[in-house]
C-alpha cells in the first residue's frame, strides 16, 4: 500500500480517482485546490501525487515546483486537458513523472500509477542499498562460521567449498531448492574475500520485467526513457571493487543474457541510453534453483553463458538431507526471533523438538524460520509446545490458534497483527513457490500491494536478508 495525494478541482473527478487508488488498495488523501494539496503533502509526505495542471488558487506547475523542493524524490503525475498536453510536457521537462490526458478510464490510471510506484520503490531500493553498502565497508568480515548454522557432513562440506571459493575472483554458481539460504553463502563468499571492504550487492532477476532488469544491472541516462529524469548508476557500477550476487538468474531474457555475457567477458558495458562504455570490477556469485543444464538442452539459456558462470559450483543440500541440522537452527531462529516477537519462550519440548526433526521441510530452512516465528508468537510459556506448532507438524492449539489477550497485552496489538500478517504472506508466498502473481492472488491482493508488504517486512526468495542458516 502507498500513500498518494490528489489535487483535483473537479469534484466529481476528483472522488472517481479516489475510488479508483482505494481499490487498489492505496491510503490516498485529496485536496480541491494546490494550495491544500500542499499542505497536505508537507503532513502526510505521500509517495506520489497526481494533481491537476490548471487550478485557480495555485496550479499544477507550482505544485511540482514546490513538492520537488520539499522533497527531490517526489513522484508527480499530471492531470491535464487534451488542449493542455504541451503544459503536460513542460512539466515532465522540469521533472514531473508522468501525465495523463483527460478524460482518462480506471485501467489506464491503475497502469500509470503502478508504474510510477514501481520505480519509487526502485530509487528507494537504490538509496537504501547505497546506505547499506557503507555499513557494510564498516563491519569487520567476520568468520563465517558464526553465521552458517549446522555441523552435518553436508554442510561441512558446503563451507570447505566456500572458503576455498572466497580467496579467488573466479564467478560462482550457488544451485540448491528455494529456501535452503543461497544468498547467505554469496554473503559468506563476500566476507571471507580480499574484497570484503567492498560493497556487496543483490539483484533479483526475476523480480524485475527485462527493460527495468537492464535498467537496474547496467543503468540508464537521462531521458533514456519515460521517466528516466536524471542518470542512475546501474548495480554494476554500484558493486566496483566488490561483489554482485545475481539471484534467480535462470530466470534473464535471452537479450540480458548477452549483455552479461559480455560483462563477464570484457568487463564492460553502456547504460540504457548511453553512448560511453564503462568498465567494472566485480565479483560474481549467480544463485538459481532452476536446472540451467537443461534450460541449455532446451534452448532457454545460452551454453556460453552457462560454463562462465558455472565455473565454481556450490550445491546446497536441501534440509531434509540434514536432519542433524535442525535442532540448532532452532535453537539460532529462537534467539533471532525472540526480541521481534517479544516471547518468553526460550526451548522447545522434547515433543515438540521430534516433530520438527521429523519433518521433511518442503520450504527449507526458509520454512523452519517461519514455523518457528509462528510458534513464537503463539507461545504463552517458556518453552515452545506441539499446540504452538501449525497444524502439518500436528500441532495447533484447541482454540484454533486464537492469540492469546495476554500476548497482545505483553505485544500491543498492532504488532500482534503485523506478526500474523507477515506469517500469513511468507505462507502464501511459500505455497506459490516464490512468484508474487500466483502469491497476490491466493491472499486475494493487488500485485501492487503485495510488493509493497514484502519489502515492509523484507520478505523475498531468500528469506530475510540477514537470514544466517545453511
Amino acid at each position: 500500500m502507498a500513500t498518494i495525494l490528489v489535487i483535483e478541482d473537479n469534484e466529481t473527478l476528483r472522488e472517481g480517482v479516489v475510488e479508483v487508488l482505494e481499490r487498489m488498495d492505496h491510503d490516498v488523501h485529496a485536496a480541491p485546490g494546490g494550495r491544500q494539496g500542499l499542505a497536505i503533502f508537507e503532513e502526510a509526505s505521500p509517495d506520489l501525487v497526481i494533481t491537476d495542471l490548471k487550478m485557480d488558487d495555485v496550479d499544477g506547475m507550482e505544485v511540482l515546483r514546490q513538492v520537488q523542493a520539499s522533497r527531490e524524490d517526489a513522484l508527480v503525475i499530471m492531470m491535464t486537458a487534451f488542449g493542455s498536453i504541451e503544459r503536460a510536457v513542460e512539466a515532465m521537462q522540469e521533472g514531473a513523472f508522468d501525465f495523463i490526458a483527460k478524460p482518462f478510464p480506471p485501467d489506464l490510471l491503475r497502469t500509470r500509477v503502478e508504474r510510477a510506484l514501481q520505480i519509487g520503490e526502485e530509487r528507494a531500493h537504490t538509496e537504501r542499498l547505497e546506505s547499506e553498502n557503507a555499513m557494510l565497508r564498516r563491519d569487520s568480515a567476520q568468520d563465517f562460521d558464526e553465521e552458517i548454522v549446522g555441523q552435518s557432513a553436508p554442510i561441512k562440506k558446503v563451507l570447505k567449498r566456500v572458503r576455498r571459493a572466497a580467496g579467488s575472483d573466479s564467478t560462482v554458481f550457488v544451485h540448491g531448492e528455494s529456501g535452503t539460504g543461497k544468498e547467505l553463502v554469496a554473503r559468506a563468499l563476500h566476507k571471507a574475500s580480499p574484497r570484503a571492504d567492498g560493497p556487496f550487492v543483490k539483484v533479483n532477476c526475476s523480480a524485475l520485467a527485462e527493460s527495468l532488469l537492464e535498467s537496474e544491472l547496467f543503468g540508464h541516462e537521462k531521458g533514456a526513457f519515460t521517466g528516466a529524469h536524471k542518470r542512475r548508476l546501474g548495480r554494476f557500477e554500484l558493486a566496483d571493487g566488490g561483489t554482485i550476487f545475481l539471484d534467480e538468474i535462470g530466470d534473464i531474457s535471452p537479450a540480458i543474457q548477452l549483455k552479461l555475457l559480455r560483462v563477464l567477458q570484457e568487463h564492460e558495458f553502456e547504460r540504457v541510453g548511453g553512448e560511453k562504455t564503462l568498465s567494472t570490477d566485480v565479483r560474481v556469485v549467480t544463485a538459481t534453483n532452476r536446472d540451467l543444464r537443461q534450460a541449455v538442452a532446451d534452448g532457454d539459456f545460452r551454453e556460453d553463458l552457462f560454463y562462465r558462470l558455472h565455473i565454481i559450483p556450490i550445491e546446497l543440500p536441501p534440509l531434509r538431507e540434514r536432519p542433524g541440522d535442525v535442532a540448532a537452527l532452532v535453537e539460532h531462529f529462537i534467539e533471532k526471533l525472540g526480541a521481534r516477537t517479544r516471547s518468553a519462550a526460550t526451548t522447545v519440548t522434547d515433543e515438540a523438538m521430534a516433530a520438527l526433526e521429523g519433518y521433511r521441510w518442503p520450504g527449507n530452512v526458509r520454512e523452519l524460520e517461519n514455523v518457528i516465528e509462528h510458534a513464537l508468537v503463539f507461545a504463552d510459556g517458556e518453552a515452545i509446545t506441539m499446540e504452538d506448532l501449525p497444524p502439518m507438524l500436528g500441532g495447533g492449539k484447541p482454540d484454533g490458534g486464537a492469540v492469546s489477550l495476554a500476548r497482545v497485552e505483553r505485544q500491543g496489538l498492532a504488532e500482534t497483527l503485523e506478526d500474523i500478517e507477515r506469517r500469513l504472506i511468507c505462507q502464501a508466498f511459500e505455497k506459490a513457490g516464490g512468484v508474487k502473481t500466483e502469491t497476490a492472488r491466493i491472499l486475494g491482493i493487488k500485485p501492487s500491494a503485495l510488493y509493497y508488504k514484502l519489502e515492509k517486512y523484507e520478505i523475498d526468495e531468500e528469506g530475510e536478508e540477514d537470514v544466517a542458516v545453511t
